[in-house]
C-alpha cells in the first residue's frame, strides 16, 4: 500500500509504518486510545508526523476517533466476502494474463510463505496476494480492496501465530493453477483459500 503525500518525509514515513505495524501486530489492541506524546517518544519523532500518520491511518480504517479500530464480527465477515470476490476475479485474470516475470515473483513469494518468522511469513503472504490482485488491472477495485484489507490485516498475524493449516499448500495450488493458465481453477482455489482464512480469523478473534 502506498503512503499518502505527507510520506515523502522520513519522519512521517517512520511514524506511519511504526504505528501501522504496532496495530497490525497486535501490540496496540482494538479500542486503545492513541496518545501523540507517547507515540512520538516511542518512535523518536515529533508530534507533527505522528498526527499526520494517525490521520492517514484513519482514512485506511485502522483508526477511528483516535482509537485503534476494533472490527465487529460482521465487519470481518463483510470485508472478507468483498475481498474474496475481488481476489477470485484477480486470480482468474492472473491465469490468463500474468507475465513470466510476475509468475517468477509469485513463485518466490509462495516459497517465502512456507517458513520464517511470523512477520516474514505475513509479509510473504501479502506479497503473494498483492501480485495476484495487481492483475485486476482496475485501480478502483484495487483501492477498495486495500481499504477492506486494512480490517483483515488486524487478524492476519493471528493466522500465522496459530499456525493456520495448509497456508503454504494453498498458495502452491493457486500458483500452479495460475502457471497452468487455468483461470477457473485458480479462481475457485482462491475462493476456498480465503473462506478458510475467514474461518480461522473468526476462531481467533476476541469478539467471539
Amino acid at each position: 500500500m502506498q503512503v499518502a503525500s505527507p510520506g515523502t518525509s522520513n519522519a512521517y514515513r517512520l511514524a506511519y509504518e511504526s504505528i501501522r505495524n504496532l496495530i497490525v501486530s497486535g501490540e496496540l489492541t482494538g479500542g486503545v486510545k492513541l496518545v501523540e506524546e507517547r507515540l512520538a517518544e516511542k518512535i523518536g519523532v515529533s508530534r507533527t508526523p505522528i498526527r499526520e500518520a494517525i490521520r492517514h491511518l484513519e482514512q485506511e480504517g485502522l483508526i477511528k476517533n483516535r482509537r485503534v479500530y476494533k472490527p465487529t464480527k460482521d465487519d470481518l465477515i463483510y470485508a472478507s466476502e468483498f475481498i474474496t470476490l475481488i481476489e477470485s476475479y484477480a486470480a482468474k485474470n492472473a491465469a490468463q494474463n500474468m507475465s513470466k516475470e510476475k509468475l517468477s515473483q509469485l513463485k518466490q513469494a509462495m516459497k517465502e510463505s512456507k517458513q520464517g518468522t511470523v512477520d516474514e511469513i505475513v509479509s510473504a503472504n501479502k506479497k503473494f496476494h498483492d501480485l495476484i490482485v495487481s492483475e485486476c488491472c482496475n485501480p478502483v477495485m484495487i483501492a477498495e480492496l486495500q481499504k477492506k484489507n486494512a480490517i483483515l490485516s488486524l487478524y492476519r498475524h493471528s493466522l500465522v501465530k496459530n499456525m493456520r493449516p495448509l497456508l503454504y499448500e494453498d498458495h502452491e495450488e493457486i500458483y500452479r493453477a495460475i502457471a497452468a493458465r487455468n483461470g477457473e481453477l485458480a479462481s475457485e482455489l482462491m475462493r476456498r483459500h480465503l473462506e478458510v482464512d475467514l474461518k480461522y480469523m473468526l476462531r481467533y478473534s476476541s469478539f467471539l
